[in-house]
């Protein structure tokens, strides 16, 4: 288990040109530990988030904390939690007793973050969570508050509102088949990874396509999270007459599976999560056949608020690569700082209290946290967000008119033409 730390720090004298005065230049920095699995991009979106935000926060003096400004100083703690929950506990364990550390945030995968989230709760230390969806993350502020008030969950929305946007998306390329083909009954093919995670999904949509959404599932497919070729289940989802495939995918077969669908031309749309298909590298991953896919995303080049492009385009320069929703660190550090100068301290329960308090402009939309200590979801606040591969360009397409809530930058949905010119003979 390894764990690096890295110190961003300004020096004494540019402190001094900066007419900050020798107070901020010395005074004890700010400690924050960015835990996550650093050997994957979910890590590196914690990583990359963080430093942006603690340089950008640096460069101004650092955190106001009653009459000094103190600088952040970032700690990276490797959790690898994809591969071993003991070695995410050890590395939480370091952070907090070793590096001492004075706050926490990331985190990805829930197994690992429930047990994180004790050691954090244990310290005292707020903890910000930025990559777990799980909903009994937060429901245990709500069970237990003195124990765990000092959890917080940024980014992504909870596991339940991902459903609630996943079906959103479906419903909304059912209608528009339905207006721009002329199909009543629209059919869909559910296509998941197998891993767990993915299993309440497709119960989920096993009942509620039929049932409320008036649509025929043709067949259910699990694939490996790692299947190197998904041609025969295309191949039986074509024979099945599907006009949607809802997928399910975090893992490298999202990358397969969209780039075969597309060679393939299989006549119909791709939608709901593929986490591939979030990065700026698929259009050349899939060699342009992986237009078209439609999938959940946390950022896109469109204004969600004020901050978000600046944030997306700065990102994109710096590291070559689109912000995942791991890198809501960034966001998850200006919140904190304002919490800090809010409350005058760096004390827990003070700052707990200023973060109940706080709406906050960030890039991924309004953040005000509810009861549970989770992020509110819904318009006015975080959203989420549809994004769609458009001839090599990555377009927001929802929400697009949901709740009177329409982005600026974001385009209409578009249905792959091949698959209009084949439902239209």
């Amino acid at each position: 288990m390894k764990s690096s730390k890295t110190v961003l720090l300004l020096m004494v004298g540019l402190a001094l040109s900066w007419g900050l005065g020798l107070t901020a230049a010395v005074a004890k920095p700010i400690k924050i530990g960015i835990l996550g699995p650093m050997s994957f991009t979910q890590g590196e979106g914690h990583w990359n988030g963080a430093t942006m935000a603690a340089e950008e926060i640096n460069a101004t003096g650092g955190i106001t904390v009653g009459d000094e400004k103190r600088l952040i100083e970032l700690v990276k703690v490797d959790t690898n939690e994809f591969l071993s929950i003991p070695d995410a506990t050890n590395a939480m364990e370091m952070a907090v007793s070793r590096h001492k550390v004075d706050f926490l945030m990331g985190g990805f995968r829930t197994e690992a973050v429930l047990v994180m989230q004790d050691i954090a709760m244990e310290s005292k230390t707020i903890f910000i969570g930025c990559g777990a969806a799980h909903p009994k993350l937060c429901t245990r502020v709500m069970d237990d508050y003195d124990t765990y008030k000092y959890w917080f969950r940024l980014t992504p929305i909870n596991s339940s509102f991902l459903g609630k946007v996943d079906f959103i998306l479906l419903g909304t390329a059912g209608a528009i088949i339905k207006q721009q083909l002329g199909i009543e009954k629209v059919k869909v093919a559910i296509v998941a990874e197998k891993a767990a995670w993915a299993d309440p999904i497709v119960a989920a949509a096993e009942k509620t396509i039929p049932e409320k959404m008036g649509m025929e599932v043709v067949g259910v497919w699990r694939p490996s999270p790692v299947a190197t070729d998904c041609s025969a289940e295309l191949a039986a989802i074509q024979r099945a007459g599907a006009q949607i495939v809802f997928t399910t995918f975090s893992s490298s077969v999202g990358l397969t599976f969209a780039k075969q669908m597309g060679e393939l031309k299989i006549p119909a749309a791709p939608v709901g999560i593929n986490v591939e298909a979030q990065k700026s590298g698929f259009w050349e991953a899939t060699n342009g056949a992986g237009n078209y896919v439609l999938t959940i995303n946390t950022y896109a080049p469109v204004k969600i608020t004020d901050k978000t492009i600046p944030f997306y385009n700065k990102y994109k320069e710096l590291y070559k690569e689109a912000p995942n929703y791991t890198a809501g660190t960034h966001d998850a550090i200006q919140i904190l700082a304002q919490a800090i100068k809010n409350a005058g301290t760096i004390k827990a329960d003070n700052v707990v209290t200023e973060l109940e308090k706080i709406e906050f402009i960030a890039a991924s939309g309004k953040v005000k946290f509810d009861k549970s200590h989770d992020v509110t979801w819904g318009p006015d606040y975080v959203t989420a967000l549809g994004t769609q591969w458009q001839d090599g360009e990555m377009k927001c397409v929802w929400p697009y008119g949901w709740e009177g809530v329409t982005y600026e930058g974001s385009v209409p949905f578009k249905l792959p033409p091949w698959m209009v010119e084949y439902w239209k003979k």
